[in-house]
C-alpha cells in the first residue's frame, strides 16, 4: 500500500520526523516499509532562471547556446536542446552539483565544443509531472534564483507491506492512528456527520452468510464532472488516476478510512437492491469490460429485475456504473464476509482495492461512517440532495470481545521491564478502554486482538522489543536426531547442486489433474488422497501425495520459457491416507528428482546428448556412493517405464519415465525421467561427508565374459549375483559392454540374448599374476553360470 506523508500529516503531526526515521519506527513496530519515494523537487540547487539570450550552436543544428539569469549577479551559459521556450521565459535551472531523480548529478561540461554550466530542465527531470513537451515554463512572476522546490508541494511516498492480520492499517487514517500511538502524539479526530435515520425499504439481503450488513443512500441531482484539484492531487499522490468526482470520492474514502464504497447509476437500477448468490449459468460483465461466469458461492448485487449490478465486494458492473450523464446515484457501503470475497476473487482472478480490504476484513463500524463521509463530500463537490434516510439491511457483525490482561504473565514474559501503568497507557493509546470488571474493551477495527497474549504482543511491540532485557544466554545443546536429519538433507542438497540440479520449492496443494503425475513410494489406492474441504481454488484442492507433480509443473513452466536442460529436485513433505483411506493423515518426507533434456550442449566436436534412465540412475548412485544400487522393474499406472530403487537390498524409492503422451502435453523435446526417494532411509545411507580412498598403487587386469541368457533375464539379476553372491575379493568392478539379440532366430534363438561383461580385478598390496586373475575370473564365471540360467559362450 502506498502512503502519502502529506496526506498522513492531515491526521497526525509528523513535523521534525524524516522519512528514514519513520521507516525505522514502522519497521521495528512490525510494519515493513518496502520503499521510500520522494515526489517533487528535492534539490536546493534547482532554481528559477530567466532566459536572456538564445543563439544557434555553432556545431549542432538541434542545440542552442543560452545565457540565463539564475540570480547569481552574472549570466550563466547553458547549452539546451529544447524548442518550446522563448527569450524572457522563466524555467528551472539545475546548477552544478544539483542531484536529480535517477541518481544523476549535474556538472559543468562541454557540448560539441561549447561550455555548458548547468542544465535547463523539463518537469519530469526534476521530479514533477510534464505538462508540455520540452522545458517546464514557470510563472512569469516566479522569483529569479529562488529554489523551485519552494514553488511546489513536495511529498514522500512510503510503500508499506501490511500483514494480513492488520487490515486496520490499510488506510491513511489507520496508519495515522498507528503513527500517533508510536510517536505518542495526538490523533486528529475525523469530522463525519452522523446519519441516524434508517429504513429496510429498498434493500434486501438473501445471502446473509456472504453479506451480513448492507446499506445504500440515494443522492439526486448530482453533477458528474472532474474532481477539484485537492481531490485529484490526493489520489495522484498515491498513484491513482482521477476518473470523475463521484468515483474519486469513493476511492478517497477507501484510502482515507479503509471502507470500500461503490456508486450505482440509480436510473439503471430497477426496484430494490437485492444481495443474493449467483444463479446457475449466470454471467457478469465487470467494469474491466470482461465477462465472468459465476458460481453459486459468488455474492451478487442485483436489482429486483434480476440484473447483476456488481460482484459483491470485488468489482462493479459495466452496465450500472456512473457516467457523465448520471444525475441520481445509489451509494453502497457494506460488510462482506472475507472468506467469500477471497474465494470469488481468486477464482475469477479479479482483484481490486476493495476486494483486497474485504478479503482481510474491514471495520464493521466503518460501514456507516464511510457512507456518511462520502455523502458529505458528494454534496459539497457534486451537489445534489441526499435522502435523509439510509436504506439498510442486516446487522454489522461484532468481531471483538473483552480481553483480560494477565499482569503476572506480562511480568513473566517481559521480565517486569514494562510497568503496569505504562502497559495500560499503551493499550489506551491503541484505542482500547478498560471495563469496570478489569477487562479491556477492544475497538471494532482491531479484530486481531482476541487473547491475553495478543495484548502482551501489542504492549511489547509499541514499547519496543529492545526495551525488554534478555534473560538467557546461549548454552550448549547436544546434537539431536533433528540436527542429524538437517545435516543429511544439506549434504543431499550440496551433492545434487554439484551435479547441476536446481532446488525447487513448490506448494503443498495440487489440483485433481496433477494427481496423475504422482509417483508415491507406494501406489495410491482409491481414497488415499487427502482433499481440502474448502480449497481457495481448483488448483489447490488436494494435499500432494508425491513431490513429482510439483516438479512436473515447474518443468512445464521452464519449457515454456525455452529451457532445454531440466535438472530439478525438491525435499519436502507428502501427505496421504493409507490402505484406501482406512488410516488417516499420514505424513512423510521425500526427495523428488526430475531429469530431462541434454546434459551437455552440442558443439562442433559432439552432438547433443539427451539424458536417459542411466543418467538418473547415476544421479541416485552419486547420492549413496557406498551402496549397491539396483533398479527392479515394476509397472506404475500412468508411466511408460517404472522401477523400484533398491540400495543394499532395501527399497529406497521409485523411478519412472513419463508417458510419451504426457511429455507431449508438456512440450518436452525428449524423455522426462522422475524419481521419488524415501528421505528417512536416504538420510541413513548418506552418512557423513564421505571418506577418501588412496589411488591404486598397483596395476589391475581385466577379463571379458560373454554369456547366453534368456531374453527376459534382467540386468538387475546379474548385478545381484555379482554384488551379493560372488565372494571374490579381487573383483573390484564390472560393466556390460555388449548385448546381442536376433529376433529372426538365424544366429541366435529369438528367446535368447548374448551379453558381454568386462570384469576388473586388482589387489591393493601387489601386482596380480596371470594365474591369480584367471582363478578369480573362473570363480566369478562359475557363480554366474550356477546362480543364473546362463551359459558361457
Amino acid at each position: 500500500m502506498n502512503v502519502s506523508l502529506n496526506w498522513l500529516a492531515t491526521h497526525v503531526d509528523l513535523k521534525g520526523k524524516t522519512p528514514d526515521e519513520l521507516d525505522k519506527l514502522l519497521t521495528f513496530a512490525g510494519v515493513e516499509v518496502e520503499g521510500i519515494e520522494v515526489k517533487g523537487v528535492s534539490s536546493d540547487k534547482v532554481v528559477v532562471a530567466e532566459i536572456k539570450e538564445a543563439v544557434q550552436h555553432p556545431n549542432a543544428d538541434k542545440l542552442k547556446v543560452t545565457q540565463v539569469d539564475a540570480g547569481e549577479g552574472a549570466l550563466r551559459q547553458i547549452v539546451c536542446g529544447a524548442k518550446n521556450y522563448k527569450v524572457g521565459d522563466r524555467v528551472p535551472c539545475a546548477l552544478p552539483g544539483a542531484a536529480l531523480p535517477g541518481g544523476f548529478t549535474i556538472g559543468e561540461t562541454k557540448m560539441r565544443g561549447v561550455e555548458s554550466k548547468g542544465m535547463l530542465c523539463a518537469a519530469s527531470e526534476i521530479g514533477l509531472v510534464d505538462a508540455e513537451d520540452g522545458l517546464m515554463i514557470l510563472p512569469h512572476d516566479a522569483p529569479i534564483g529562488k529554489p523551485v522546490k519552494e514553488l511546489f508541494d513536495n511529498d514522500v511516498l512510503l510503500e508499506v507491506e501490511v500483514t494480513p492480520n492488520r487490515p486496520d492499517l490499510l488506510s491513511h487514517y489507520g496508519m495515522a492512528r498507528e503513527m500517533a500511538t508510536l510517536l505518542e502524539v495526538p490523533l486528529a479526530p475525523l469530522e463525519i456527520p452522523a446519519r441516524g435515520s434508517f429504513t429496510q425499504d429498498g434493500v434486501k439481503i438473501e445471502a446473509s452468510d456472504a453479506c451480513p450488513f448492507y446499506t445504500a443512500v440515494k443522492i439526486s441531482g448530482v453533477k458528474v464532472a472532474d474532481s477539484p484539484a485537492w481531490l485529484a492531487e490526493r489520489l495522484e499522490s498515491i498513484g491513482l488516476r482521477p476518473i470523475n468526482n463521484i468515483v474519486d470520492i469513493t476511492n478517497f474514502v477507501l484510502h482515507e478510512i479503509g471502507q470500500p464504497l461503490h456508486a450505482f447509476d440509480a436510473a439503471k437500477v430497477s426496484g430494490a437492491l437485492v444481495i443474493r448468490t449467483a444463479k446457475e449459468g449466470e454471467e457478469f460483465l465487470a467494469l474491466d469490460d470482461q465477462t465472468y461466469p459465476l458460481q453459486a458461492e459468488d455474492c451478487v448485487i442485483s436489482d429486483e429485475a434480476g440484473h447483476a449490478l456488481a460482484l459483491g465486494g470485488v468489482m462493479g458492473g459495466a452496465e450500472s456504473g456512473v457516467t457523465e450523464g448520471t444525475t441520481d446515484i445509489l451509494l453502497e457501503s457494506a460488510y462482506f464476509t472475507p472468506s467469500r470475497i477471497r474465494r470469488t476473487s481468486r477464482r475469477t482472478a479479479l482483484s481490486s482495492d476493495s476486494s483486497y480490504r474485504f478479503e482481510r476484513g474491514v471495520n464493521p463500524d466503518g460501514v456507516l461512517s464511510g457512507s456518511a463521509l462520502a455523502v458529505k463530500l458528494i454534496l459539497e463537490i457534486a451537489g445534489g440532495t441526499a435522502e435523509a434516510v439510509t436504506m439498510a439491511a442486516g446487522e454489522a457483525p461484532v468481531l471483538t470481545k473483552p480481553v483480560a490482561l494477565d499482569l503476572a504473565k506480562l511480568d513473566q514474559l517481559t521480565g517486569a521491564s514494562i510497568g503496569h501503568d505504562e502497559a495500560a497507557t499503551i493499550l489506551t493509546r491503541l484505542g482500547l478502554s478498560k471495563n469496570a470488571d478489569g477487562t479491556w474493551a477492544v475497538p471494532s477495527f482491531r479484530a486481531d486482538l482476541q487473547r491475553h497474549i495478543d495484548l502482551v504482543e501489542e504492549i511489547v511491540r509499541v514499547k519496543g522489543l529492545d526495551a525488554v532485557p534478555s534473560r538467557f544466554s546461549g548454552t550448549f545443546v547436544p546434537s539431536s536426531p533433528v540436527d542429524a536429519a538437517y545435516d543429511a538433507d544439506m549434504r543431499l542438497r550440496e551433492r545434487l547442486a554439484g551435479l547441476g540440479f536446481h532446488e525447487c520449492q513448490t506448494i503443498k496443494l495440487i489440483s485433481d489433474e496433477q494427481v496423475i503425475d504422482a509417483l508415491p513410494l507406494k501406489p495410491l489406492l482409491p481414497g488415499d488422497t487427502i482433499r481440502v474441504s474448502l480449497p481457495l481454488s481448483e488448483d489447490h484442492a488436494v494435499m500432494r501425495p508425491s513431490l513429482v507433480p510439483g516438479l512436473v509443473a515447474s518443468a512445464a513452466r521452464n519449457i515454456r520459457q525455452g529451457t532445454k536442460a531440466l535438472r530439478f529436485f525438491e525435499i519436502g513433505r507428502v501427505f496421504r491416507n493409507a490402505g484406501g483411506g482406512k488410516a488417516k493423515d499420514l505424513e512423510s518426507d521425500s526427495l523428488g528428482i526430475l531429469l530431462s533434456g541434454p546434459g551437455l550442449p552440442a558443439s562442433w566436436a559432439q552432438s547433443e546428448a539427451i539424458a536417459d534412465l542411466y543418467d538418473l540412475k547415476a544421479v541416485v548412485a552419486a547420492l549413496v556412493p557406498s551402496t549397491s544400487l539396483q533398479l527392479l522393474p515394476r509397472q506404475r499406472e500412468g508411466f511408460a517405464l517404472a522401477c523400484d530403487i533398491q540400495a543394499d537390498g532395501q527399497n529406497l524409492g521409485t523411478f519412472a519415465m513419463l508417458l510419451p503422451s504426457r511429455q507431449r502435453d508438456l512440450d518436452a523435446s525428449g524423455p522426462v525421467f522422475v524419481a521419488e526417494l524415501d528421505l528417512p532411509k536416504l538420510r541413513k545411507l548418506v552418512g557423513g561427508k564421505g571418506t577418501l580412498e588412496d589411488l591404486p598403487q598397483f596395476p589391475g587386469s581385466s577379463r571379458d565374459f560373454a554369456m547366453e541368457a534368456p531374453a527376459a533375464l534382467a540386468n538387475a539379476e546379474i548385478e545381484r549375483v555379482l554384488t551379493s553372491k560372488v565372494k571374490e575379493p579381487l573383483l573390484t568392478g564390472f560393466e556390460c559392454f555388449d548385448v546381442f539379440v536376433d529376433p529372426s532366430g538365424e544366429k541366435l534363438a529369438a528367446d535368447r540374448k548374448s551379453i558381454a561383461y568386462r570384469m576388473h580385478y586388482r589387489a591393493a598390496d601387489r601386482t596380480l599374476k596371470a594365474e591369480e586373475v584367471d582363478a578369480a575370473h573362473k570363480a566369478v564365471v562359475e557363480a554366474l553360470t550356477s546362480g543364473l540360467k546362463v551359459t558361457q559362450r
